[in-house]
Formats: structure tokens, sequence, C-alpha cells
């Protein structure tokens, strides 16, 4: 009966203890532990969007996600292929507390709520196969991330309103058809005239001028705005050059006006100011926009070195510091028709992110109420075949840290704590 009676005691003592101890917590690492850090995101993103709330642990283990355990959770990582670890409450109090210490350039930012996603794409009027390569289309889908397409008539309805994160990556947003390698079709260009007689605009310049402000206005009312590419090169140059003609008669059969340069106003801009104009080189010739573009003719070259995150502080930059968070803080190159953003041409009041040597890569600020980022580059993983890029295999690179940049802003909205409804 003693026997029974200790075996009892034993019994109950480990029972409490493993209740005590027992997984209440899901850490999904992303440091070199991580099996797929690409994933990871879209796993982070459902979680939101199923109204749970989730902690992103800055500058621990690479950024890592904290959360409430559920059997639903672990069942979506394991089918995505992302690692996770389950840990007690107590062990998730301790990364908390450890976060917190002062002397520790870490800190825990609470998401609440996923970004409702929108990509302006002309694959939302036509086909646009040079579109298959954007980025930011091609880690949302591997990601499982869902998103939706607008393109000038949606933006023109006003519609733009109804999202909170908007993605432009190879657009041309001063109406001359991007200007190189035969990128656009007839078919593309004839469905951008159509949209703008349908407006009653004369020319595609005018139509893209009022998108361009359109997407600024967005912006300004607290929309979250993510360029790559030459899409933030010409946005700016399209604001800057309201009212002037800078279209060279090859695209709108009229000239220029002599004086465009000069009359630039780089006050209405996002990023950039204190850049000259290429001259039009003819119609659907090799062209750059401007001087932004630090890597001028050699656009298309492949990667040939490195650029560096900064090291923010969590506790005090948070926005940088999140928007930063990656395994690698140092980056392979990867070129784009605007490729990087020549320092002089960098406003003051843009936060530099990331740069190499020779040049800004990766640039935050704020436009009234709302936030913007622009990337400089084409695709993180990127090369080319036959003279045209391919698309990228995101199964062979589940852990870009580039790729990792453009997922940290997809997230980066859904730290701001929506006011409900009364």
């Amino acid at each position: 009966m003693k026997q029974y009676r200790t075996f009892l005691l034993l019994l109950l003592i480990s029972t409490v203890s493993a209740t005590m101890i027992r997984a209440n917590s899901i850490l999904i690492p992303m440091d070199d532990q991580q099996s797929n850090h690409l994933k990871a995101y879209g796993i982070a993103y459902k979680i939101l969007k199923d109204d749970q709330e989730i902690d992103w642990l800055l500058n621990y283990r690479g950024g890592s996600f904290m959360m409430k355990q559920t059997a639903a959770i672990e069942t979506e990582c394991r089918v995505r292929g992302v690692s996770f670890e389950t840990i007690s409450d107590a062990r998730a109090a301790s990364i908390r507390q450890q976060l917190a210490n002062p002397d520790l350039n870490m800190d825990v930012v609470t998401l609440h709520k996923a970004a409702k996603i929108v990509v302006y794409s002309p694959i939302k009027v036509g086909p646009a196969e040079f579109e298959n390569t954007d980025a930011v289309l091609l880690v949302l889908t591997y990601a499982e991330i869902p998103y939706e397409l607008v393109y000038d008539e949606e933006i023109l309805k006003g519609d733009l309103p109804k999202y909170d994160w908007l993605h432009l990556h190879h657009e041309d947003f001063t109406g001359q058809y991007g200007r190189n390698i035969h990128r656009q079709s007839l078919a593309d260009i004839k469905a951008q005239e159509d949209i703008a007689h349908k407006y009653g605009f004369t020319k595609v310049s005018q139509m893209k001028l009022a998108v361009a402000k359109g997407i600024k206005e967005f912006c300004s009312g607290g929309g979250y705005l993510f360029a790559m590419c030459s899409a933030a090169e010409t946005l700016d140059i399209a604001l800057a050059a309201e009212g002037l003609d800078i279209v060279g008669s090859s695209y709108d059969g009229d000239d220029v006006d002599a004086d465009a340069q000069s009359k630039l106003d780089f006050t209405k801009t996002f990023a950039f100011g204190n850049f000259t104009l290429e001259t039009d080189n003819g119609y659907r010739g090799y062209s750059t926009f401007s001087d932004i573009n630090s890597s001028g003719g050699r656009s298309y070259n492949q990667s040939t070195g490195f650029f560096q995150l900064f090291n923010f502080s969590a506790k005090w930059d948070v926005i940088p510091a999140m928007l930063t968070q990656n395994h690698e803080p140092i980056i392979k190159e990867f070129f784009g028709q605007t490729t990087a953003f020549r320092k002089g041409a960098v406003k003051p009041s843009s936060l530099v992110m990331g740069e190499s040597e020779s040049s800004d890569r990766y640039l935050y600020g704020e436009m009234g109420r709302g936030q913007w980022t622009f990337y400089g580059g084409h695709d993180p993983e990127g090369t080319r075949g036959g003279g045209f890029r391919s698309p990228t295999d995101l199964n062979l690179h589940p852990h870009s840290p580039g790729y990792r940049l453009i997922l940290n802003n997809v997230l980066f909205p859904s730290a701001r704590k929506k006011k409900r409804k009364t």
C-alpha cells in the first residue's frame, strides 16, 4: 500500500510538472536553423490574417517570430517546410525579458493585423510577359501570401484606399514605355493608350502623372508604398516634372521642353533630388531615365559586389530595425534597369538602410501619414539567359537575404495597431 501511495504521489508530481512546462508558445527561428526563411513569412502572415497576434523578436536569432501554440500552426509549419520550436510560456517570458534588457540591441514588436496587399502591374490588363520576373509577385506567390492587382484604371478610379500596402516594380511613370530592350509589346502600349483616352488624357505621360499623384496621395493618407527598380526612379521623375514635357517626340509626337531640367521641382518627390534627366535615345532604344541610377549603362550586367545593411537600434529606431531584419547583413548586389541610387541624388530626408561603397541600395522615408521604402534592382536572385531575364525559381533560394528584405516590408504595416470601429 505504501508503495502504491508513493507511486501515486510521483505520478501527481510528474503530471503537475508536465503541465507547468507544457509548450504553450511557438518560436519560428530566423537564423541559420531555419529551413525556409521565405515561407516563414507566409506562416506569419497567415496567423495575422486569422486575427492572431505575433511577436517579432528584433535582432533575436535573425529576427524570429513567436506566437501562441496551436496544433493548426504546427501543422501549417510542417506542411510548408518551416522550422519551429515549441516552448513553454515561461521560456517565452524569459525571451521577452532578455530582449527588454537596455544593454542589448534587441526588442519585441507585436504584429496585430495582416495588411491588405495590392500590386500595381500591367498584367492586370495584358500579358506583359516581362512582369513574370517581378520579384515581389514571385515571392508573394512562393510564400503563399495573398494579394490583388491594380493598374492605371483602378488608381484613376480612386481604388487605392481599399488597401494598406502597395507595390510598384518595373514601371515607367514618365510615359516613355520603359525606354529599353523592347520590354513592352505593342499590345502593352495600346492598353495604356486606351486607358488614357478613356479618362480624357491626350498623352500616356499625362495619365501616368495622374497615376503617380494618386500613388503619392495614397501614401500621404497613411498607406505603405514599396517600390523597386525603375518604378522608384520614374515615380519621382514624373512628380518632379509635373507640368513639363520631358517625353521625346518618338514617344508622343512633340518635342520636350528645352528648359525642363531647370524647371524640375524636387520638393514634390519622395526620395530623390538634384538629379539630371537622360536624353532620349529614340523610340524603344536602350536608355536610363536619369542619373539617379548609379549603374548607368551597365544596368543589366550580372552582380559583381555586395551591399551592407545598417545596424539600427531595435529600441529607438524600430522601423528601420524591422525593415533590415535578416540572417545575413551583407547581401549580394543585383541589377536592373534602375540598379541602385546615386548617393548625391538621395535627399537628406531619406533614411539609407543599405549601401555599397558607390551607391545607396535601400531607402526609407515618410510621406504625410504614410511610409515608403525604395529598393534598387530588379530581382535579388535574378539571372539572365538568351538575352532576357527568366523567372527565378525560389525553391532554389529559400534563404535569400535579398528577398527577406521584401518580406520585411510586407509585415511592417502589421506593427501599427489599427483603430477599432465603435
